[in-house]
């Protein structure tokens, strides 16, 4: 029993720790690519030596170093607002509508849900209007913390973009000698270099920052635009895949239920204030809620 018992208790400290090495990971990598850049303004930019105190001036290094952590404060503030705000129903009153249309029962959470709510496995919680569970915060989307996500994606995308066209000089120096084998190692694989002895750790740890802002860049803008035609079409991640969608308002209306009521300048502060104009209880339904049709012959 008592070997049990351990067993036990490290499995806890084990999923503990895996449950935050996602958001460990994402914070190391953010400041990371965060340092490259500001060493690459102030020190590497740009490629001609002549130009360092004419075009590259000091006036234009503090508005690059300003953009870029204004973009730095906007994802780790929208991020921790993101993990703060909870989604699920803990604390919230459902009401007694059990009955009504699109409520089911939840087995595990013991209790009728309402409509565009499920319930999460590694929450361990039924979550309002829930997206999906984000396994890079390691916490679900729904209804009241939505905006924090699509706020954060975005800045994490300009972030990455910008990160991506400051170095454009370190792909232009790797590949300055041409396309050879050495140069598409070092881009593609940059750790095999290292550990040979092929390059520096100077040269690799430029070359793994910028292949990680290229993928970073691709990774966060599939997942930006996907939910940004999710958000305006009214749908969840859970319910793109229908052809019905009985709770689009708009375009107007689905960016005012899920970013709030001042939707058009929220995305630029986590401060300002956006009420939601819905609980995340209940949804006008401007459709059928009723199932699909089986297509299958």
């Amino acid at each position: 029993m008592a070997c049990l018992s351990f067993a036990g208790q490290v499995w806890n400290r084990v999923e503990k720790t895996c449950h935050h090495l996602p958001i460990v990971l994402n914070t190391v990598l953010v400041f990371s690519i965060t340092a490259e850049v500001s060493y690459l303004v102030l020190d590497e930019a740009p490629l001609q030596l002549d130009q360092k105190k004419t075009q590259w001036s000091t006036v234009w290094k503090t508005v690059h170093l300003l953009a870029q952590y204004f973009m730095l404060g906007n994802i780790t503030w929208n991020a921790s607002l993101f993990l703060k705000t909870n989604p699920s129903i803990r604390g919230v009153f459902l009401g007694s509508e059990a009955m009504a249309q699109g409520w089911r029962y939840c087995y595990t959470c013991e209790t009728y849900t309402p409509p565009r709510c499920s319930h999460c496995y590694d929450c361990k919680v039924c979550v309002l209007r829930r997206d999906h569970h984000c396994v890079f915060f390691g916490q679900c989307v729904g209804h009241r913390n939505y905006r924090y996500f699509i706020s954060c994606l975005l800045f994490m995308w300009s972030g990455l973009l910008y990160a991506v066209v400051m170095n454009a000089e370190v792909f232009i120096i790797i590949l300055k000698e041409g396309v050879t084998l050495h140069s598409i190692l070092l881009l593609l694989m940059p750790w095999i270099m290292l550990v040979s002895g092929q390059v520096t750790a100077r040269a690799f740890a430029f070359a793994f920052i910028a292949d990680t802002c290229v993928l970073g860049f691709l990774l966060v803008a599939a997942f930006l635009f996907f939910h940004l035609f999710l958000l305006l079409r009214g749908q969840t991640t859970r319910e793109w895949y229908s052809i019905r969608r009985p709770y689009n308002l708009g375009v107007l209306g689905n960016l005012r239920h899920g970013l709030g009521a001042r939707w058009y300048v929220c995305w630029l502060c986590p401060l300002i204030p956006s009420p939601l104009p819905g609980d995340g209880i209940h949804f006008q339904v401007t459709g059928s809620l009723e199932p699909e049709p089986n297509r299958s012959r």
